[in-house]
Protein backbone atom coordinates (compact mmCIF):
# COMPACT_ATOMS: atom_id res chain seq x y z
CA UNK A 1 0.00 0.00 0.00
CA UNK A 2 2.31 3.30 -1.03
CA UNK A 3 1.57 6.29 1.90
CA UNK A 4 0.21 9.60 0.44
CA UNK A 5 1.79 12.40 1.63
CA UNK A 6 0.14 15.86 1.17
CA UNK A 7 2.83 18.22 1.50
CA UNK A 8 1.83 22.11 2.16
CA UNK A 9 2.78 25.47 3.88
CA UNK A 10 2.16 29.06 2.66
CA UNK A 11 3.95 31.36 -0.14
CA UNK A 12 7.29 32.00 0.67
CA UNK A 13 7.49 29.20 3.64
CA UNK A 14 10.28 26.67 1.65
CA UNK A 15 7.93 24.66 0.41
CA UNK A 16 9.37 23.94 -3.09
CA UNK A 17 12.99 23.68 -1.39
CA UNK A 18 11.36 20.89 0.72
CA UNK A 19 9.96 19.39 -2.27
CA UNK A 20 13.18 19.32 -4.34
CA UNK A 21 14.54 17.19 -1.02
CA UNK A 22 12.01 14.69 -1.68
CA UNK A 23 13.53 13.99 -5.57
CA UNK A 24 17.11 13.72 -3.56
CA UNK A 25 15.04 10.36 -1.90
CA UNK A 26 13.98 9.26 -4.83
CA UNK A 27 10.67 9.80 -4.18
CA UNK A 28 8.32 11.22 -6.60
CA UNK A 29 6.78 14.55 -6.14
CA UNK A 30 3.25 15.55 -8.33
CA UNK A 31 3.46 19.59 -8.16
CA UNK A 32 -0.20 21.06 -8.12
CA UNK A 33 1.66 24.46 -9.49
CA UNK A 34 3.17 23.00 -12.27
CA UNK A 35 -0.07 20.99 -13.04
CA UNK A 36 -1.96 24.57 -12.89
CA UNK A 37 0.56 25.75 -15.61
CA UNK A 38 -0.29 22.57 -17.68
CA UNK A 39 -4.23 22.73 -17.32
CA UNK A 40 -4.35 26.72 -19.12
CA UNK A 41 -2.24 25.80 -21.66
CA UNK A 42 -3.94 27.10 -25.02
CA UNK A 43 -6.65 24.01 -26.38
CA UNK A 44 -7.47 22.86 -22.47
CA UNK A 45 -10.66 23.00 -21.53
CA UNK A 46 -9.81 25.62 -18.00
CA UNK A 47 -8.11 27.96 -20.67
CA UNK A 48 -11.23 28.90 -22.52
CA UNK A 49 -12.98 28.82 -19.87
CA UNK A 50 -10.79 31.59 -18.20
CA UNK A 51 -10.71 33.29 -21.39
CA UNK A 52 -14.86 33.32 -21.30
CA UNK A 53 -14.77 34.37 -17.88
CA UNK A 54 -11.89 37.01 -17.69
CA UNK A 55 -11.93 38.31 -21.69
CA UNK A 56 -9.20 38.61 -23.89
CA UNK A 57 -7.15 41.54 -22.25
CA UNK A 58 -5.46 38.82 -19.98
CA UNK A 59 -4.09 37.27 -23.21
CA UNK A 60 -0.48 37.53 -24.25
CA UNK A 61 0.78 38.26 -28.29
CA UNK A 62 1.06 34.40 -28.39
CA UNK A 63 -2.81 33.47 -27.06
CA UNK A 64 -1.20 32.19 -23.77
CA UNK A 65 -2.47 33.56 -20.54
CA UNK A 66 -0.52 35.71 -19.00
CA UNK A 67 -0.34 34.90 -15.33
CA UNK A 68 0.66 38.30 -13.78
CA UNK A 69 -2.21 40.50 -15.40
CA UNK A 70 -4.77 37.64 -14.00
CA UNK A 71 -2.98 37.13 -10.67
CA UNK A 72 -3.43 40.94 -10.31
CA UNK A 73 -7.19 41.02 -11.15
CA UNK A 74 -7.88 37.88 -8.76
CA UNK A 75 -5.62 38.61 -5.83
CA UNK A 76 -7.16 42.34 -5.69
CA UNK A 77 -11.17 40.53 -6.09
CA UNK A 78 -12.55 37.70 -3.86
CA UNK A 79 -15.50 37.20 -6.34
CA UNK A 80 -13.27 37.27 -9.74
CA UNK A 81 -10.62 34.93 -7.22
CA UNK A 82 -13.29 32.09 -6.32
CA UNK A 83 -14.71 32.19 -10.17
CA UNK A 84 -10.86 31.71 -11.11
CA UNK A 85 -10.45 28.98 -8.50
CA UNK A 86 -13.69 27.39 -9.34
CA UNK A 87 -12.28 26.73 -13.10
CA UNK A 88 -8.08 25.40 -12.30
CA UNK A 89 -8.73 23.73 -9.26
CA UNK A 90 -11.23 20.94 -10.69
CA UNK A 91 -9.34 20.81 -13.76
CA UNK A 92 -5.61 20.75 -11.69
CA UNK A 93 -7.05 17.82 -8.81
CA UNK A 94 -8.33 15.43 -11.65
CA UNK A 95 -4.75 15.89 -13.37
CA UNK A 96 -2.96 15.42 -10.09
CA UNK A 97 -5.33 11.91 -9.53
CA UNK A 98 -4.46 10.40 -12.78
CA UNK A 99 -0.27 10.82 -12.18
CA UNK A 100 -1.00 9.85 -8.29
CA UNK A 101 -2.66 6.59 -9.22
CA UNK A 102 -0.27 6.23 -12.24
CA UNK A 103 3.06 6.08 -9.71
CA UNK A 104 0.91 3.97 -7.32
CA UNK A 105 -0.28 1.50 -9.84
CA UNK A 106 3.70 1.57 -10.92
CA UNK A 107 4.74 0.16 -7.64
CA UNK A 108 5.81 3.42 -5.98
CA UNK A 109 5.29 2.86 -2.35
CA UNK A 110 5.23 6.69 -1.72
CA UNK A 111 4.07 9.48 -3.46
CA UNK A 112 3.96 13.03 -3.12
CA UNK A 113 1.41 15.95 -3.53
CA UNK A 114 3.01 18.79 -3.36
CA UNK A 115 -0.32 21.01 -2.84
CA UNK A 116 -0.14 24.96 -1.73
CA UNK A 117 -4.13 25.10 -0.38
CA UNK A 118 -4.06 21.60 0.59
CA UNK A 119 -5.79 23.01 3.56
CA UNK A 120 -7.91 25.95 2.16
CA UNK A 121 -9.48 23.74 -0.85
CA UNK A 122 -10.02 21.11 1.61
CA UNK A 123 -8.27 18.30 -0.61
CA UNK A 124 -6.49 16.17 2.83
CA UNK A 125 -8.59 13.58 1.71
CA UNK A 126 -6.62 13.20 -1.18
CA UNK A 127 -3.77 12.22 1.04
CA UNK A 128 -2.87 9.60 3.78
CA UNK A 129 -0.40 12.13 6.21
CA UNK A 130 0.22 15.75 5.77
CA UNK A 131 3.60 17.67 6.19
CA UNK A 132 3.48 21.37 6.36
CA UNK A 133 6.43 23.77 6.00
CA UNK A 134 6.62 26.17 8.27
CA UNK A 135 8.32 29.86 9.20
CA UNK A 136 7.43 32.72 11.41
CA UNK A 137 5.09 35.20 9.55
CA UNK A 138 7.94 37.91 9.92
CA UNK A 139 10.54 35.88 7.59
CA UNK A 140 7.59 34.86 5.65
CA UNK A 141 7.04 38.76 4.62
CA UNK A 142 10.59 39.68 4.01
CA UNK A 143 11.46 36.07 1.57
CA UNK A 144 7.99 36.99 -0.41
CA UNK A 145 9.19 40.73 -0.88
CA UNK A 146 12.75 39.95 -1.80
CA UNK A 147 11.89 36.97 -3.85
CA UNK A 148 9.21 38.06 -5.56
CA UNK A 149 9.89 42.03 -5.91
CA UNK A 150 6.59 43.08 -4.19
CA UNK A 151 5.24 45.79 -1.70
CA UNK A 152 4.76 45.35 1.80
CA UNK A 153 0.78 45.51 0.64
CA UNK A 154 1.32 43.24 -2.25
CA UNK A 155 2.97 40.74 -0.38
CA UNK A 156 0.85 40.79 3.03
CA UNK A 157 -2.52 40.81 -0.08
CA UNK A 158 -0.70 37.55 -1.09
CA UNK A 159 -0.27 36.22 2.64
CA UNK A 160 -4.18 37.03 3.94
CA UNK A 161 -4.99 34.74 0.64
CA UNK A 162 -4.36 31.85 2.48
CA UNK A 163 -4.92 30.03 6.25
CA UNK A 164 -2.57 31.76 8.22
CA UNK A 165 0.85 29.08 8.44
CA UNK A 166 0.50 28.47 11.88
CA UNK A 167 -3.00 27.41 11.62
CA UNK A 168 -1.84 25.11 9.29
CA UNK A 169 0.92 23.65 11.42
CA UNK A 170 -1.58 22.91 13.60
CA UNK A 171 -4.10 20.83 11.28
CA UNK A 172 -0.42 18.82 9.81
CA UNK A 173 0.39 15.47 10.98
CA UNK A 174 3.94 16.68 10.52
CA UNK A 175 5.38 20.03 10.62
CA UNK A 176 9.01 21.10 9.33
CA UNK A 177 10.38 24.34 11.15
CA UNK A 178 12.13 25.85 7.87
CA UNK A 179 13.59 29.06 9.74
CA UNK A 180 16.63 27.64 10.02
CA UNK A 181 19.18 26.17 7.32
CA UNK A 182 18.52 23.22 4.07
CA UNK A 183 20.25 21.02 6.37
CA UNK A 184 18.10 21.21 9.30
CA UNK A 185 14.89 20.98 7.34
CA UNK A 186 16.33 18.21 5.42
CA UNK A 187 16.98 16.44 8.78
CA UNK A 188 13.55 17.31 9.73
CA UNK A 189 11.90 15.55 6.79
CA UNK A 190 14.39 12.32 6.83
CA UNK A 191 12.96 12.05 10.64
CA UNK A 192 9.40 12.49 9.63
CA UNK A 193 9.96 10.05 6.77
CA UNK A 194 11.52 7.08 9.03
CA UNK A 195 9.14 7.63 11.51
CA UNK A 196 6.65 6.67 8.39
CA UNK A 197 8.64 3.71 7.93
CA UNK A 198 8.87 5.61 4.40
CA UNK A 199 13.18 5.21 4.78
Amino acid sequence: MALIIGLTGSIASGKSTVSLMFDDLNIPVIDADKISREVVKPGESAYHEIVKAFGTEILRDDQTIDRKELGAIVFANETKRKTLNHIVHPAVRERMLYYRDSLVEDGEKCVVLDIPLLFESKLTHLVDKTIVVYVDEKTQLQRLMERDGFSENEALQRMNAQIPVKEKAALADAVINNNGTKYESFQQLEKILKIWDVL
